[in-house]
């Protein structure tokens, strides 16, 4: 049986490795140089905080068989910079890190940001990423926020597809890292999302 729940600190060891999948996929030149165990520690760090689990983002699991098996993170867009500072500082004090972790801009003004949303490969296909997703509508409204942004790989079509079916707009096109990202948009009370 599948739950989804609000993150705990205690859950930030098995976000980590999720989060980090989300990182591979972008590969990022910056964090190139920086070794899986640093990384997957700032990382863990990151979800341990408040910043991170409930002040100025939310974070919710899919649990199965004890374990946390997905990840959906957001935030609403103007605490994005706080939200970076998490990640630059946690680097600044990592000896892996060469040079501080200073991600790019993601989001578009007004809009409840999905930053994240991953699931252990060992789990997909068994709805888990519909299910995360099903929970985005509710953390966007409890932060005020009417509108969902997203961004999404040019490289991931698969994934494009998915949120077209979900409702989501192409709205822009932006670089982050290296890579051509589609940034779309949806209505927080869109009944397609809310029925997953």
């Amino acid at each position: 049986m599948i739950t989804v729940r609000e993150a705990q600190q205690d859950d930030a060891g098995q976000i980590a490795p999720l989060i980090d999948i989300i990182f591979d996929e972008m590969q990022l030149d910056e964090l190139e140089d920086v070794p899986g165990p640093g990384l997957a520690k700032v990382i863990t760090r990151a979800y341990q905080t408040k910043t991170y689990l409930s002040d100025k983002a939310s974070t919710v699991v899919a649990e199965a068989d004890g374990q946390v098996v997905g990840v959906v993170f957001g935030y609403p867009s103007e605490n994005e910079d706080d939200i970076n500072k998490v990640l630059i500082n946690l680097s600044k004090q990592s000896a892996d890190f060469k040079q501080p972790y200073i991600p790019d801009s993601e989001t578009n003004t007004d809009e409840w940001y999905l930053d994240s949303i991953a699931v252990d490969p060992d789990y997909q296909g068994h709805g888990i990423g519909s299910k995360l997703l099903a929970a985005v509508p509710r953390m966007a409204l409890n932060d005020g926020k009417s509108v969902i942004g997203l961004n999404v790989d040019l490289e991931n079509p698969d994934a494009e597809k998915l949120y077209t079916r979900k409702g989501f707009q192409t709205v822009g096109s932006q670089m982050i890292g290296d890579h051509w990202y589609h940034h779309m948009q949806k209505p927080a009370k869109d009944p397609s999302l809310i029925s997953i």
